[in-house]
């Protein structure tokens, strides 16, 4: 077939080109079930027919959620898409109220959902909701209404007239955003948004057809979703699960052994933690290997080949200890793709060095999501930067608003992959989006700046978020992301904030790495009890820490104060209180300000702990 011009053409792409047994799967109640490319289409088409029949019409908004991503997910929307649908991605673990905010803003009529409690939270948000039609559910239960219900195979002339019909400036989704602050803003995507994206990042991913690839992050983000269309295309294998069966012996990396994923910096920086924590737990010879092996990654650059005795040096550490790295991750690994925050250098210098390719990207739900990306091949990555603009994105450093660096500025983007605009908010979209030359620019609100790197290319690195800018006291500007990258490098450090804004210094809230700081606290005879934080020997070893990166700043970016705090700022919290981080692992300074003011109070002496 012709180049795709729509989203689900990539299905019909794939079968012609190279049709794959296992086009997408998962493991669910122990059993691997897997739809070959023919069956996910006959599926789609089924569900497509099905969904004219009870009366989905063209512009009609369908919602999905789901805990795990699993082929129903994709295998719906590609069913929503051939009908000229809309479909509504959402996260699962959302509030009541952002559900019926989302639901009640896009007008949706269909809901579809995984398992647990998603059906009845779906069914008490639809009290709240007029539009909502019915529910159904991607796993047969005897009082609910199951996907498969609705199957058709009896109007495949009608649907092949629609499909037709569908075209490439017809919108695909309604993305939410999950935001840090205010309620979210539905991101209305085309398909040439889409799909635009997946021809710029399809030669860059190392992935063949017949190549396994895992896929757990949530579908519902544009980051998981965009590439997930992107090995259809290139004929991957979709492995969906969910990451609380990642690891372990039995877990889907071993199991599955797949040549490529996508993640999120978290949970490569947890994978780190552990090889970290496993590695205090060794004794003796072996303890000794595993930390001169680690201590050797800290001058590794990618594409600089090792030479002499230092060769010589990696190739022995490489047999006795990043060989077992790599085998905790399946041992198949050609690439794995980060997205959604910055990833600590240390943490992608390490894997790289031990033979576990990482590579950032860079981009927004409103740019669909793709702008930078660094490549697998020579000369394609420069660690601590996101990569180079794709090959049919303009990217521009707009320095003309703000107090920034000498070669600092906003990060404007343009390019077909810019999405249509906010649903009903247009006031909104115009913030955002600025005509300039004939091309519609993306304001990202993120500031950066381009730096050399291989063959004297241009790379871009992101140095802050413009909204999380903030002034001390003096007036001086702070970016706080690459200091609190800079300090989470640090085993000792789970998670930090730094704040500071009007007052006369930079502080930091320090969440612990417990388990590894348990393990310097038995080695350095500290008591393990309430009071173990504000131990004067552990107090002093955090100051260690900041002495030690401070001086990577200037003097009014420097940490001068810090509190540890007990706590673990997450993406849901069971005690019903609002979370500290979005879905997306990004920090929500204000919910974190407010629940911490106590401990900010006392550094800056307006009360006492």
């Amino acid at each position: 077939m012709a180049t795709p011009t729509r989203i689900f053409d990539l299905l019909y792409y794939q079968q012609q080109h190279f049709p794959q047994q296992k086009c997408m799967g998962h493991r669910h109640n122990d059993k691997d079930t897997y739809y070959s490319t023919a069956e996910v289409i006959d599926v789609a088409n089924k569900a497509a027919q099905g969904l004219l029949a009870i009366g989905v019409q063209r512009g009609d908004k369908i919602a999905l959620v789901a805990y795990k991503n699993r082929p129903e997910w994709s295998i719906m929307d590609l069913a929503i898409q051939q009908v000229g649908a809309i479909s509504v991605p959402v996260y699962p673990t959302i509030s009541s109220r952002e559900y019926e905010y989302v639901f009640n803003d896009s007008h949706v009529k269909y809901a579809f959902c995984g398992d647990g409690d998603l059906w009845d939270k779906l069914k008490e948000t639809q009290k709240s909701v007029p539009s909502l039609i019915d529910i159904y559910t991607f796993d047969r239960e005897n009082d609910k209404k199951y996907w498969e219900d609705i199957f058709k195979n009896d109007r495949k002339d009608i649907l092949d007239e629609i499909r037709k019909s569908v075209t490439p400036h017809d919108l695909v989704t309604i993305i939410y955003t999950s935001g840090t602050t205010g309620l979210p803003k539905g991101v209305m995507l085309s398909h040439e948004n889409m799909v635009s994206n997946v021809m710029g990042i399809r030669e860059l991913l190392p992935i063949s057809p017949g190549d396994a690839v895992l896929s757990f992050l949530p579908l519902c983000h544009i980051f998981e979703r965009a590439c997930s269309f992107t090995i259809l295309l290139l004929g991957g294998n979709l492995h969906y699960t969910g990451t609380d069966n990642l690891g372990g012996d039995h877990g889907d990396l071993r199991r599955v052994q797949p040549a490529f994923f996508t993640t999120v910096p978290r949970l490569l920086e947890k994978v780190y933690e552990r090889l970290f924590n496993k590695g205090l737990e060794l004794t003796g010879i072996k303890k000794s290997l595993f930390f001169w092996a680690l201590k050797l990654t800290n001058d590794h650059e990618i594409d600089v080949p090792y030479t002499g005795f230092r060769a010589l040096q990696h190739k022995i550490a490489d047999k006795l200890i990043y060989s077992k790295w790599r085998e905790a991750l399946g041992g198949n690994i050609k690439g794995i793709v980060i997205g959604a925050a910055p990833c600590p250098v240390k943490v992608a210098r390490t894997f790289c060095c031990a033979g576990v390719p990482i590579r950032e990207g860079y981009g927004l739900t409103e740019s669909s999501p793709g702008l930078v990306f660094s490549g697998f091949y020579k000369g394609g990555a420069l660690l601590g930067t996101v990569g180079m603009p794709l090959h049919n994105v303009e990217i521009m450093i707009d320095s003309s608003d703000g107090n920034y660096r000498e070669g600092e500025g906003e990060i404007l983007a343009a390019g077909p992959n810019i999405m249509v605009g906010y649903y009903n908010k247009p006031d909104k979209t115009a913030e955002v989006i600025r005509e300039m030359d004939g091309k519609r620019w993306l304001l990202t609100g993120d500031i950066g700046t381009m730096v050399k790197g291989p063959g004297g290319k241009d790379f871009l690195k992101i140095t802050d978020r413009k909204k999380e800018l903030f002034k001390t006291s003096g007036g001086k500007y702070v970016a706080p992301a690459p200091i609190e990258s800079r300090f989470k490098e640090n085993f000792l450090i789970e998670q930090i904030m730094l704040v500071g804004d009007n007052e006369k210094f930079v502080s930091a809230l320090i969440v612990p790495a417990m388990e590894a700081l348990k393990d310097w606290c038995q080695t350095n005879n500290v008591a393990w009890d309430n009071d173990t934080l504000k131990h004067p020997k552990v107090l002093a070893r955090y100051q260690e820490i900041a002495d030690r990166y401070n001086p990577d700043f200037s003097h009014i970016e420097q940490v001068k104060k810090m509190v540890l705090v007990n706590a673990s700022w997450d993406v849901v919290k069971e005690d019903g209180t609002e979370a500290e981080l979005t879905p997306t692992m990004k920090l929500k300074r204000r919910v974190i300000l407010k629940k911490h003011k106590i401990d900010i109070d006392a550094i800056y002496g307006e009360k006492e702990i």
